[in-house]
């Protein structure tokens, strides 16, 4: 996870190369990732090797050697990810009320259902029933 508890939205080819680590769902190598990215652009194999470390050196992936390569795999799931985002943004909101409405006024019937769902399973575990 990010370094120092600060969350940052990833750049485009960040975003690229944990999207297809996230949905590949194990450990790959940079050649496994630029392979299936360069079939949908003209991508340096060079470039994922860097924007990989840099996304390393940041600490959302983790490492493990495989001969004289490494394989990548992030160290939190999307969904995490996504928490981590909506968590700096409402620290970051100021009135942290206003911002929950605000957010809640966007969601959708299913949303909603799923938030109260979501609250009502976290009511219980921290209340120990």
């Amino acid at each position: 996870m990010a370094r120092e508890g600060a969350v940052r939205g990833f750049g485009e080819l960040e975003s690229s190369v944990m999207d297809w680590l996230w949905e590949h769902g194990e450990p790959a190598t940079v050649r496994e990732v630029h392979t299936d990215l360069a079939k949908q652009r003209q991508l340096a194999y060079t470039t994922v090797l860097t924007v990989t470390d840099n996304l390393f050196k940041k600490g959302w992936l983790r490492r493990e050697p495989a001969g004289r390569a490494h394989r990548y795999e992030p160290v939190a799931s999307r969904e995490q990810y996504g928490a981590m985002l909506m968590r700096e943004a409402l620290d970051v909101s100021g009135d942290r009320q206003q911002a929950l409405l605000a957010f809640v006024g966007k969601m959708s019937l299913e949303e909603a259902v799923a938030l109260r769902a979501a609250l009502s399973e976290f009511e219980r575990r921290i209340s120990g029933r």
